[in-house]
């Protein structure tokens, strides 16, 4: 007589554990991009960017490019939202909220496009490339592009820094994602040989490749970081006047703005006279110094020029100019102490929402308030700005220029010897906006070989040399002067003679892999379709 013992049969995983098995994806791209949030300033944290990227990997390998498109959201809004918080500081989570969500609309791309490479061979390369492809087309649209956010302006701590000067942030991005996802391939492929125990040469060296290259390409760029001068020194001041108070009222208190600056500028001439500190060549104030148009105000044009001639140097001073008809102007003037104003540069990058409202009709009927509060358009600026301040050509990319790579590369290919960022901050209170701006001002620093002056009426000021590093800050909210004899430099990196062409190279490489999935995907229906 024989006995059959029944098979053992798994119950099925309960409808709870099959819900949070469901949820763990989604929720390491949530995690993945609040990690990417975390590597940026004020946290010194640049590396967390590398298991940020790693994880993302995770929650996106070898799924279908529909799940990629909601994972990769989700990463978005997890980077996002709390990267630019700082934008609703004084005018509710609104705006804030609409700015991330739309933004993340990019990312959810790029997670499509990673999940469709991810099955290709060395697809961490593929994938990082669409990672930048990603960021390329959010500096560019809607309206003139919105890069804040480019993982390269979160490394100027990293050891990553130094490509900067070889490709610009494209190549220092590409850098980094592929470094993380190299990590993430590295471990899959670990865990793969502890199953089976086999290691396929070419999936290793693609791992060991994606992660120890950006480390080893950094090292080997390091030659190209140097804050030698290579055309002597100047003596540069940089004037922190500060605001009655913090936010959008600050406008209506502009004189007082334009006060607290003239004041500062006069105690720098007393403290020069008094051999407290060095007579600079020149001196820079922020943008929004005046915003009394000078050219139509007597009051305020006799005041800067007091200032002006107290200090005996030429003074480069942010105003508002209120032309009778048509947009008003961002504009830096080059104010000499004999001739008065001089030469002008109007910012060209002006910021949608702030400066300008597109869609003005229909935002009046969402939100008339809003609407109305930005009454009169500013008008974009058709040329480079380079000043010769006292021998010295200051190239000048006004505060949210700073983050486009071309508003800031053009002032050095037009001989700039000097970067001068004149900034803003006060409409966003104590966030994080003014250290986010401050790294893209370091980045730019290595990647032009280019000391980097960074004026601001109440934020973080700063001298940075052309090697990244700052020398001299400000606190917030302070008035204060900043003096410091900078190296100057005329040498043009590979990343300022390239332009924009790492970043079509790298664009082109994302296409190309996102070409071959397809033309894979067609082929396989058809294959299926014949049988």
């Amino acid at each position: 007589m024989s006995t059959t013992i029944a098979p053992v049969e798994t119950p099925p995983p309960a409808p709870s554990a099959r819900r949070e098995r469901r949820l763990v994806r989604p929720g390491a791209a949530v995690l993945s991009g609040l990690m990417l949030y975390a590597s940026f300033p004020p946290r010194p944290l640049w590396w967390l960017a590398l298991p940020g990227f790693a994880l993302m990997a995770w929650s996106l390998h070898g799924r279908r490019p529909r799940a990629g498109l909601g994972l990769g959201y989700l990463a978005g809004l997890g980077f996002l939202l709390p990267l630019l918080i700082w934008t609703g500081a004084e005018v509710g989570p609104g705006p804030w909220l609409a700015l991330a969500a739309v933004e993340a609309v990019f990312i959810a791309f790029v997670g499509m496009g990673v999940a469709a490479v991810s099955r290709l061979p060395a697809w961490p390369v593929w994938a990082a490339a669409v990672w930048i492809l990603g960021e390329a087309v959010r500096a560019r649209v809607p309206f003139g592009g919105f890069p804040w956010g480019k993982i390269a302006f979160g490394q100027a701590d990293s050891v990553f820094l130094p490509l900067a000067a070889v490709g610009g942030t494209p190549v220092l991005g590409f850098a980094v994602v592929l470094c993380g996802f190299g990590l993430y391939e590295a471990v899959r492929q670990g865990l793969a040989y502890r199953r089976t125990g086999r290691l396929p040469r070419r999936a290793a060296a693609v791992a060991a490749a994606t992660v120890f290259v950006p480390v080893l390409g950094a090292l080997a760029a390091l030659p190209l970081v140097s804050d030698a001068a290579e055309d002597g020194t100047a003596t540069v001041a940089a004037v922190q006047g500060n605001v009655p108070r913090a936010g959008l009222e600050f406008n209506a208190q502009r004189r007082a703005v334009l006060d607290n600056h003239v004041r500062e500028t006069l105690r720098l001439a007393a403290d020069v006279k008094a051999g407290k500190v060095p007579q600079p060549d020149f001196v820079l104030w922020p943008e929004n110094s005046s915003d009394i148009d000078p050219y139509r105000n007597e009051d305020a044009r006799q005041v800067i020029d007091q200032a002006a001639k107290a200090i005996g140097v030429p003074i480069s001073v942010g105003a508002v100019i209120t032309p009778d008809t048509g947009p008003l102007r961002n504009t830096q003037i080059l104010w000499d102490p004999v001739k008065g104003p001089t030469a002008t540069y109007d910012k060209r990058q002006i910021q949608p929402f702030g400066e300008y409202l597109p869609l003005r009709s229909l935002l009046r009927s969402i939100t008339p308030g809003y609407a109305d509060m930005v009454a009169r358009d500013f008008g974009r600026g058709s040329k480079p700005g380079v000043f010769d301040m006292a021998g010295t050509k200051v190239g000048l990319a006004t505060c949210y220029e700073a983050a486009f790579d071309w508003a800031v590369r053009d002032t050095v290919t037009d001989g700039a010897q000097l970067i001068s960022v004149p900034s803003n901050n006060a409409t966003f209170d104590r966030s994080q906006m003014t250290y986010q701006q401050l790294a893209m001002s370091r980045v730019r620093a290595v990647e032009h070989s280019r000391t980097v002056v960074v004026p601001v009426t109440s934020g973080v000021s700063a001298i940075i040399r052309p090697d990244g590093t700052i020398v001299r800050q400000t606190k917030m909210f302070t008035p204060d002067t900043l003096v410091d004899k900078v190296p100057l430099r005329s040498s043009l990196t590979p990343a300022t003679r390239l332009g924009t062409l790492p970043e079509g190279l790298l664009a082109a490489v994302a296409l190309g892999g996102l070409g071959w999935v397809t033309v894979l995907a067609v082929r396989a229906r058809r294959g299926a379709a014949a049988v």
